[in-house]
């Protein structure tokens, strides 16, 4: 097999980058544009030591798994990769490499796996969109394995709200004639409230003619919804944050803040992870990685603000947001430290010093701002990159009943439940919530707990 030979080939299984896998001359091939159950020519555009890729030339036979027209961009965008598989065939797949990764990587065998959440209507579901902007104005989405703008005048998994303030953006970039200038758009919407936060990225550092004028278009593109609009760090108009409300709790949300981007689903995901932590009052919850504090508020709420809450953060923006989301809930069993996970944790517990920053700005060892040596329930909620192992160290040392994990990735969750597995925990269940419809990601939420001898 060699460079530009044409194959003919039966898919059998999809990667999380949406190309099919089939196999030719023993060799497992990659075929981008290809779903499970089509037969396909391709083209080898590349061949490895043992797999090769390639892309559809002509779908021989198409698969009854397929779907037609999701999106007329995504082939050129690449943000919806399952785009052409019909949605109840996503969500079996996904299903499917969850309990792959917790088999091959995680070392589990036969993993209890509960039905995927999915989606009732699977449209529309992001609340944050980031956009490019070309050089030359086009407004949309980086073409995979490139740098070049796909312009995108609608993307069916953005609020619409969201592509109307790109096109406010894109007509005033058009009328001042200052293609070049602007680099990125990002949108957070907030459904429960209908408010909305724009931001927009500069190349020329906020230096932008008629300003006002930015204003009235990015507003009419957003029907008026707009709460605040930020030109790169400052905020030109309206608020510093917006208010989101969810199940009774409201959550200011800033521009660098983490809130996940599926509002409905949310809720859902934060059911299960609050039945899996089988809060009862009186605990020590352990929020790692937590954002603007909705997992410990929400577990806060659950105990009735009898026991207490510690939520580690890097990003302090999140952290201011996540302590004024407490104040406006009206809990008080709630504190918030900026720092890395992986050092903060050790230090409140002694393991390792507690560093913090001087008058001068000088990194020195502090007195942490609280000591804990013990939880009960540990929530983990970490980046695709999963958790570094001296923070799963520093987590078994608190010697939790419960680890409830919150994983975007199913190879980093595999890759640590072998880790906490080998350190005196059990593997219980997972539920995976589909967070992302027509994209190669998936969340889970899995229970593992203490083994008592």
């Amino acid at each position: 097999m060699e460079n530009r030979d044409l194959v003919e080939i039966e898919i059998s299984d999809m990667s999380e980058e949406g190309a099919g896998i089939g196999h030719s001359e023993g060799m497992a091939v990659f075929v981008d544009g290809a779903v499970y159950g089509d037969r396909v020519k391709a083209r080898i555009t590349k061949v490895k030591k043992n797999y090769a890729f390639a892309e559809c030339v002509e779908i021989i036979k198409p698969s009854d798994k397929r779907q037609e027209g999701f999106c007329k961009f995504s082939r050129d965008c690449g943000g919806c990769p399952l785009g052409d598989l019909r949605y109840e065939e996503q969500l079996k797949l996904k299903t499917k490499w969850i309990g792959d990764k917790l088999t091959r990587i995680g070392g589990l065998e036969n993993p209890l796996i509960h039905p995927i959440i999915g989606m009732d209507v699977p449209e529309r579901y992001r609340n944050k969109g980031v956009m490019a902007v070309s050089k030359e104005g086009a407004i949309g989405f980086v073409r995979k394995k490139s740098h070049e703008v796909v312009d995108c005048p609608d993307c069916r998994i953005q609020s619409e709200k969201a592509m109307g303030v790109a096109e406010g953006l894109f007509q005033y970039i058009r009328e001042n004639d200052i293609r070049g200038e602007i680099d990125k758009l990002m949108v957070r919407t907030a459904p429960g409230t209908g408010e909305m936060m724009t931001v927009v990225k500069t190349r020329s550092k906020g230096k932008l003619p008629n300003l006002e004028m930015l204003i009235d278009f990015l507003n009419e593109g957003s029907d008026f919804s707009l709460a605040s609009i930020y030109l790169d760090d400052r905020c030109v108009a309206g608020k510093r944050v917006i208010i989101e409300e969810t199940a009774g709790l409201k959550f200011e949300i800033s521009p660098e803040s983490f809130y996940q981007v599926n509002s409905r689903q949310m809720l859902k995901l934060y059911e299960k992870a609050m039945e899996y932590a089988d809060l009862k009052g009186g605990e020590t919850v352990l929020d790692l990685y937590c954002g603007v504090g909705t997992i410990g508020i929400f577990a806060a709420k659950a105990m009735g603000d009898s026991g207490r809450v510690i939520g580690i953060e890097s990003i302090k923006p999140a952290v201011i947001d996540a302590n004024r989301n407490s104040v406006i809930n009206g809990i008080v069993s709630t504190r918030y430290i900026t720092g890395k996970a992986e050092d903060v944790l050790p230090a409140i517990m002694g393991i390792k010093p507690y560093m913090g920053y001087n008058e001068v700005n000088k990194l020195v060892e502090k007195e942490p701002p609280l000591t804990v040596n013990h939880a009960d329930v540990v929530f983990l909620d970490p980046p695709r990159a999963g958790c570094q192992e001296e923070l799963l160290s520093a987590v078994v040392k608190t010697e939790p009943d419960r680890v409830v994990y919150i994983s975007c990735n199913p190879a980093t969750l595999a890759r640590d439940i072998k880790y906490l597995t080998e350190r005196g925990y059990e593997f219980k269940e997972a539920t995976p919530v589909d967070m992302f419809p027509h994209t190669g990601h998936v969340e889970s939420v899995v229970l593992l707990t203490k083994v008592h001898n």
